[in-house]
């Protein structure tokens, strides 16, 4: 009964997932998934990690934070893990981002940012896009308490170089840089090298897109020692056991599996362009994208109406009612033989 909500309960617009539908035989291409299944290693390593359910998890994440380290070219001391990127980014904004100057985030991004600014009484402003759906990071010199920024950002796709992060990172050495890194495994340059030369920049990644552990949940952050401390100091005051067995045994073996890994998000890639040439090719505007997602709208058809109509004949894609994107729609790169089945039942919808 709402009589007994918290008044904080009252003022939240809670996250809207997408559609996890309950109907067999749709074709899924809603919520950014990795079509092609785990890596064999990781699927193994899970198998065999179940004969020590009957024991707590390693709070640490030990052996998984060194794996991830390893892989790039960290310490564990600079790793923070955490149940999918949500879950590190919530804890950043607790740990991290609450001060009293606005948080600032692009206005067409993730949508979980204003939740969570919501949540944690955190001041947020939004800085728009340009004309082209791109960040420019000139509008980011602005007095903020911190950035926030997805590259590649989200649902647009489109992605700045490593150079130009670094830039914006030099321009605000006492203000923090959080950049969220969940697609950046399809092609865009990862902000990683950069944290040795700088304290104020804070990598956020996941393994639920590239490395296809959706249903796993583990994400994880990158930073200098003090960042990390912070995050960890308020996980250990919230749960101090948060990635289960099965979740550290399993992550680490889909890291450490680099052949399965660069073979996958290659496929994806070669189909994320193709499918793009598809979707120009039936008069379709294609946003130019680094992840395993495209987002298109087409002159002649309402967003809204295009995607019920996919829906109605079994095809599942995102569609965002929010103002300079309600007539796009996000499809995620799904298997060749996917794209094919959506692309012909487009030509027949147009």
């Amino acid at each position: 009964m709402s009589r007994f909500w918290s008044p904080v309960v009252h003022t939240l617009s809670p996250y809207v997932p997408g559609e996890q539908p309950k109907v067999d035989g749709l074709i899924k291409l809603n919520t950014n998934e990795n079509p092609y299944g785990p890596s064999p290693r990781a699927l193994a390593a899970i198998a065999a990690a179940t004969e020590r359910l009957h024991l707590y998890p390693d709070p640490g994440a030990s052996a998984l934070r060194a794996t991830i380290a390893a892989r790039y070219g960290v310490t564990p001391e600079e790793v923070f893990v955490g149940n999918g990127s949500d879950e590190v980014l919530a804890h950043t904004f607790q740990a991290l981002l609450k001060h009293d100057a606005p948080l600032l985030f692009p206005d067409i991004t993730y949508s979980f940012y204003p939740v969570y600014g919501g949540l944690y009484g955190i001041r947020c402003e939004e800085v728009p896009l340009d004309a082209a759906m791109q960040v420019q990071t000139a509008d980011y010199r602005r007095p903020c308490s911190a950035i926030l920024l997805p590259n590649p950002n989200a649902p647009t796709g489109i992605a700045l170089p490593r150079d130009a992060i670094e830039a914006l990172v030099a321009e605000h050495p006492d203000r923090l840089v959080v950049i969220d890194e969940a697609y950046v495994d399809f092609g865009a340059e990862s902000a990683v090298p950069l944290v040795a030369r700088h304290d104020n920049l804070l990598i956020v990644q996941t393994l639920s897109k590239s490395r296809a552990l959706a249903g796993l949940r583990v994400g994880f952050a990158i930073g200098q020692r003090p960042l990390i401390e912070a995050l960890e100091r308020v996980k250990d005051s919230f749960n101090s056991y948060p990635l289960d067995v099965l979740a550290q045994a399993g992550a680490a073996a889909a890291i450490e599996d680099e052949a399965w890994f660069e073979g996958t998000r290659g496929r994806i890639m070669a189909s994320r362009e193709r499918l793009s040439h598809q979707l120009s090719a039936l008069g379709f505007e294609v946003l130019p994208s680094r992840a395993n997602f495209v987002f298109a709208r087409h002159p002649g058809h309402r967003g809204a109406s295009l995607a019920a109509r996919l829906r109605e004949h079994g095809v599942l894609v995102r569609h965002f009612q929010k103002p300079r994107i309600e007539n796009f729609l996000r499809i995620t790169v799904g298997t060749d033989d996917q794209c094919d089945r959506l692309i012909a039942l487009l030509r027949r919808l147009l």
